[in-house]
């Protein structure tokens, strides 16, 4: 049995934030100028003053209809009084009971010995007596409430008073107990629940879930419907093993603005000894026409942050913190940028990870014209300061700081037509550097002008055809894309953000393979690539296949330190690796998604992706998932799925499987079960965070529908362990 008191609990739901509140709301009341029409057997007293009326009697007005054995309306009070079967409906909201008086104009009276259920959200209950303060409040006494069906409910909450206001969607409940299954689970001195999705301030349900980090935790919110626009949730969270950490996290929503922080802090953390804490902030803000501000700003008080705490703040694998502050303006065809860029670094020591320069500050410059004459022309430059707290990178690699200059114009004249296109262009990337501490021997202000010149070009050939059974058209698209780029010697010159790319599809038509402005790589080579697309007569893509592969005229010279100019690698490859892809939607429920970067030299598959879906039915998915990368060692079977396992039960699981450490690297379990008005959700998961390191949480939840969520919240974790994953909430239509 679980029993927590004293707490107030509140919606079962994280508030949605929106520039305006937009909710269900009943009828308004009734018209006043409505008539009342009575009916019964037989009728006695005075039309212009008390009407008696006696069996199947009916009064109505409006939206209000009173039923009873006999009553007496009071033509000058515009009261009714009615007694034995007593049932009145009021904006398709019923009640039922012994006796019944109204002021009908005024909505107050009360009802003793009542049922009652809500139309808005199908809530029931019953009490000793109603109270109608007005047309939206109502005051429940020593009453029972609960969104289940029939006389005896799963679950249902009683109270010593409950008040409902349907203008505000709020009920409000003193000295309350809940009771699932009979047997009492939560008591507290007073509840707040809503009657409907509205937002409103008060105490979420309490969070209790286990880890291996921090043993057991138990968080209680409190929500503050700041504005429609604005709100703020804390949190103090009780850690067993570390002690109590609180947290607060605030958003706000503007025409021209938004953002989120969020905060938190251990004090004394009694397994570390020291203060722990971290924050998070975004803002986005239009100043002007054209103009934004904003910032992300992250930061934690120490490396082991994102380990102990793997569902806080900073993540489970977030290891590099961005800082970065921006002002930007555009027009029709320029745009400008200033920004300032740090970062922190939570290093694994297992796994050690570079720290990148910071950019304090950068500016940038873009302009451009499409279609000038049939011209296309583009103008990026650059300017960036580049600060670094170390002297020496883990290679051992001197950090020299300093400054950079790039200026890239680009032109272009392309040739497209309905069956082929044809786009010449021609750039130039002009570099230069002024550092402030360099080695011996090496310039202080080195430069580099590079020209590139390259054509792409494709066909489009198209016809009728079929798939699985199904009209289709076919699309038929080789495309050849030539690029070249001198050699100029840049073994001289710092990388401040350089890096060699991934070869990718993306990659295969850029003019360069490194990333970044500190390397231009030299290029005479030529891309070849076919791609075949399953088109509906809607216009979907239903399935693409591709095949590419880059072929080099001379040998690539250009690359990155920490190799010395004497010891250069230069690669004599003739061709790169062979890229095969293919993706869509087989069939309506099948899925696939499949990568192979194949090296014909090494006759090896150095990297591929494979990734099939199965989703027949709503709530029904299977994903399996197979990769491998053997330029970083890894090699690993993914399976996930959501799954009918018996009537109104449902299995949830993920296993990522490392073949070459023969280890569940992540996993996951757990079952859910849905009844017509509650579900529960038990879910384990293990999650690495580190090298050799991982944490397991176990979550238990109740979702009481339309009361709270008591216990511990997986949905976030099965949407992203699980893609294709529903709630077991919504309807199951396909």
């Amino acid at each position: 049995m679980l029993r927590l008191m004293p707490a107030l609990v509140a919606a079962a739901w994280m508030p949605v934030l929106a520039n305006a509140q937009s909710t269900e709301k009943r009828p308004g009341a009734d018209d006043k100028n409505a008539p009342v029409r009575v009916s019964a057997e037989r009728m006695s007293g005075r039309p212009d003053r008390e009407i008696i009326l006696e069996e199947n009697v009916e009064i109505t007005r409006g939206e209000l209809t009173i039923n009873a054995d006999k009553a007496t309306y009071d033509v000058l009070q515009d009261e009714v009084d009615a007694t034995g079967n007593v049932r009145m409906s009021r904006f398709k909201d019923r009640y039922a009971g012994d006796e019944i008086r109204l002021k009908i104009d005024a909505g107050q009276g009360y009802v003793t010995n009542p049922s009652y259920k809500l139309e808005l959200n199908n809530a029931q209950g019953r009490g000793e007596r109603i109270d109608f303060e007005s047309q939206e409040r109502a005051v429940i006494t020593e009453g029972t409430y609960s969104t289940c069906e029939g006389p005896d409910p799963d679950w249902y909450l009683k109270a010593s008073r409950l008040n409902l206001d349907t203008a505000r969607d709020v009920g409000t409940a003193s000295t309350t107990i809940v009771y699932f299954k009979g047997v009492p689970i939560l008591g507290t001195p007073a509840m707040s629940f809503p009657l409907s999705d509205a937002r409103k301030s008060g105490f979420l349900p309490p969070t209790i879930g286990t880890t291996s980090k921090g043993g057991l935790e138990i968080m209680q919110p409190y929500y503050f419907n700041i504005a429609p626009n604005r709100d703020l949730t804390l949190y103090p969270n009780l850690i067993s093993r570390r002690g109590l950490q609180l947290g607060a996290e605030g958003r706000y929503l503007g025409e021209t603005y938004a953002g989120q922080t969020r905060a938190e802090i251990l004090p004394d953390d009694r397994q570390a000894g020291i203060t722990r804490y971290a924050v998070s902030s975004t803002h986005t803000q239009t100043l002007a026409p054209g103009l934004a501000f904003g910032w992300n700003i992250n930061t934690a008080s120490d490396n082991n942050y994102p380990t102990d705490f793997s569902h806080s703040t900073t993540g489970t694998i977030q290891r590099l913190l961005l800082r970065d502050v921006n002002l930007n303006y555009s027009s029709s065809f320029w745009s400008a940028g200033l920004r300032a860029t740090n970062y922190q670094v939570l290093q694994d020591p297992a796994a050690p990870i570079e720290r990148p320069y910071d950019r304090m500050p950068q500016v940038n410059f873009h302009a451009g014209r499409q279609d000038l004459m049939g011209f296309d022309w583009a103008v990026d430059s650059e300017v960036t300061r580049f600060t670094h707290p170390d002297q020496f990178r883990l290679t051992g690699e001197p950090i020299t700081p300093g400054n950079r200059i790039v200026v890239n114009p680009k032109f272009s004249y392309p040739i497209i037509q309905p069956g082929f296109f044809i786009t010449p262009k021609v750039s130039l990337h002009a570099t230069k550097y002024y550092l402030d501490d360099t080695v011996p021997g090496m310039p202080s202000e080195p430069s580099r002008v590079v020209p590139t010149f390259s054509i792409d070009s494709g066909l489009v050939f198209e016809r009728d055809t079929q798939f699985f059974g199904r009209a289709m058209s076919q699309t038929l698209e080789p495309r050849l894309f030539y690029v070249y780029t001198p050699f100029r010697d840049q073994s001289r010159l710092p990388n401040f953000d350089s890096a060699l790319a991934d070869l990718s599809f993306a990659q295969l038509f850029s003019e360069n393979r490194f990333v970044g402005n500190d390397r231009i790589s030299d290029a005479n080579q030529l891309t070849g690539a076919l791609v075949s697309r399953y088109i509906e007569s809607s216009g979907a893509e239903r399935m693409r296949f591709a095949i590419g592969q880059r072929f080099y005229f001379e040998d690539q010279r250009v690359t990155l330190p920490p190799f010395p100019p004497t010891q250069a690698v230069i690669s004599n490859d003739s061709r790169s690796d062979l890229l095969l892809s293919a993706s869509g939607q087989i069939t309506p429920a099948i899925g696939i998604d499949t990568n192979v970067q194949y090296s014909e030299n090494l006759s090896t598959t150095q990297r591929a992706s494979h990734s099939i879906r199965w989703q027949p039915a709503p709530k029904k998915v299977l994903n399996l998932q197979y990769r491998r990368d053997l330029l970083n060692n890894l090699e690993q079977v993914d399976v996930s799925a959501q799954w009918p396992i018996a009537r109104r039960w449902y299995g949830v699981g993920r296993i990522n499987y490392s073949l070459p450490d023969d280890k569940v690297a992540e996993g996951l379990l757990g079952v859910e079960y849905k009844a017509d008005c509650w579900i529960f959700r038990v879910v384990s998961q293990q999650t690495a965070t580190g090298t050799g390191q991982s944490s397991t949480s176990l979550f238990f939840q109740l979702e009481l529908t339309g009361l709270a969520r008591v216990g511990s919240n997986p949905l976030e974790v099965l949407r992203t362990s699980i893609p294709g994953y529903q709630l077991i909430s919504t309807p199951s239509n396909p």
